[in-house]
Formats: C-alpha cells, sequence, structure tokens
C-alpha cells in the first residue's frame, strides 16, 4: 500500500471541495492529527477510515487507491454478471467488517 501517495490523492480531494483539515476530519469522524498524519502518509488508515474519507469526500474506494491496486484489477473487463457477483462479495466483505462481525478481517 502506498500511503503517501494515499495521503496525497485525500489532499487533493479535499482542497478541490475546498475542505479544511478539520472539515473533513469532522465528517470522516476522526481527529485533525490523525488527518494530518493520513494527508502525509505517516500512519496508516483502517478501511472503516477510508471508507469515511470516501464518503466525506464523495469519491469512490478506488480513486483514492489506485496507486495501490494492480494494474489488471484497474482494467478488468468482466461480463456484467461476473462482475456483478464480485461487486456483491466485495460489499458483503466490508458490511461484515465495518458491522465487526469477521474478526479474521481485522488482522
Amino acid at each position: 500500500m502506498d500511503y503517501v501517495k494515499l495521503g496525497i490523492r485525500i489532499r487533493n480531494y479535499r482542497k478541490k471541495l475546498h475542505y479544511t483539515q478539520e472539515q473533513l476530519a469532522e465528517a470522516a469522524g476522526i481527529s485533525l492529527s490523525f488527518l494530518g498524519h493520513i494527508e502525509r502518509g505517516s500512519r496508516k488508515a483502517s478501511l472503516e477510515t477510508i471508507v469515511n474519507l470516501c464518503n466525506a469526500l464523495n469519491v469512490s474506494p478506488e480513486l483514492l487507491l489506485q496507486d495501490s491496486l494492480r494494474p489488471n484489477i484497474l482494467t478488468m473487463k468482466l461480463e456484467p454478471r461476473n462482475r456483478d457477483q464480485m461487486l456483491r462479495e466485495v460489499s458483503d466483505v466490508v458490511t461484515r467488517y465495518l458491522n465487526g462481525d469477521d474478526d479474521d478481517l481485522r488482522n
């Protein structure tokens, strides 16, 4: 995971929205100090924090994480049926994580 590039993307999207760090931190439910660390790439953000930042910035996770994803994942061409199944599976994993239903996902 490239945390420096992730932080740069978060900062860039925050600035496009004319948000201060304080505003984004509050909207994402994290401290101002932690957001500063995330934007500098000096601390790791949990999946839950990344989801909260995506929601606060109104961007998809792919936009923030694109530097950390393999190119073939970004350019995969799937039949609609396979794509829909994959999206359902990813959604299920994220939902279980956020609900704390699967301890294996937190390690």
